[in-house]
């Protein structure tokens, strides 16, 4: 990990070099697995960007949060942050194990991870590190449905992230929300998703039917990560990413997601990509972002709490 120093931790957290005590752990996996053909490096200050986005905040945690109907962080919750991972722009296979090392690591330890990405590849190692736990529901909040067999010879990259965790045992259902417009999906990738068992709710369904059309594919006290790409959001309200596409989700069609997933399963994981910080000139997006990451951390805890 890299120490964090200037760069306040999140909302508040406290900083460590182990999740052993806490109950949730938020650690940065600035890169990915790389294409040839794309900079992946345009991602990697995203989770400072988070981090500085709410470092006001952090100061009010007393305060009424009325996305949550009360303060943000139940009596007693402790939240830690443990800094960047050491990720190299171009050395995939050494960050998917730094990636899947420490997500198993604050899973051993009893807490839940929040990573902050980089570009959506990183999401397969830390959807991986799940393994030895029970099996997990995958709610992924994204404009795309990364079901590419592989992109340019690359089966690891950000393409190919739903793909590869419906290869894994431990992941019994996928339910995709938010996909629109045009991405590297074709037409044989949509009915591999569809023949796999993925439930994709579009952002047009989401619009017209609200988000009880996601929910309802969310099973009972089931554990579910939630991976959140940031083009999952309207173009109006987060242009900060590399593809945005008008049409997207609301950010709070995506807080009212994760209210509904807390309400019916546990939220055991959370992951966040995408983010393109050098398009974020009002640093509005950041911050945006950076609530949406505040609404899973104040649902986290036991099934009802």
């Amino acid at each position: 990990m890299t120490a964090l120093t200037a760069v306040p931790p999140f909302m508040g957290a406290i900083r460590a070099a182990s999740p052993e005590g806490f109950d949730t752990a938020v650690f940065g996996a600035p890169h990915g697995t790389p294409y040839s053909e794309i900079d992946n490096s345009v991602h990697a200050a995203a989770p400072d960007a988070f981090r500085t986005a709410l470092a006001a905040d952090a100061e009010w945690l007393d305060h009424w949060d009325f996305d949550l109907g009360r303060p943000l962080l139940r009596h007693g919750q402790k939240i830690c942050d443990l800094g960047n991972l050491k990720t190299r722009p171009k050395d995939g296979a050494h960050n998917r194990a730094l990636i899947e090392q420490t997500t198993r690591r604050i899973l051993q330890a009893g807490s839940v991870p929040i990573m902050f990405g980089g570009d959506d590849s990183a999401s397969i190692p830390f959807l991986a590190a799940y393994s030895e736990q029970p099996a997990i529901v995958i709610l992924q909040i994204d404009a795309h449905i990364d079901w590419r067999q592989e992109r340019s010879g690359e089966a690891m990259g950000f393409s190919s992230t739903m793909r590869r965790a419906s290869e894994h045992d431990h992941v019994w259902r996928i339910v995709q929300a938010g996909a629109r417009g045009i991405g590297s999906a074709r037409e044989r990738e949509v009915s591999d998703a569809l023949a796999w068992g993925a439930h994709i709710v579009t952002a047009r369904e989401v619009h017209h039917n609200g988000v009880a059309e996601v929910l309802r594919h969310i099973p009972e006290d089931c554990n579910c990560v939630i991976s959140f790409d940031c083009d999952a959001l309207d173009a109006a309200e987060m242009p900060a990413v590399a593809y945005p596409t008008p049409g997207g989700l609301s950010y709070t069609q995506v807080t009212d997601l994760i209210a509904g997933v807390a309400a019916k399963a546990r939220i055991a994981g959370f992951c966040m990509v995408e983010f393109v910080p050098l398009r974020d000139r009002s640093k509005i997006a950041a911050f945006t972002a950076a609530r949406i990451a505040a609404n899973v951390v104040g649902r986290i805890g036991p099934l009802g709490a």
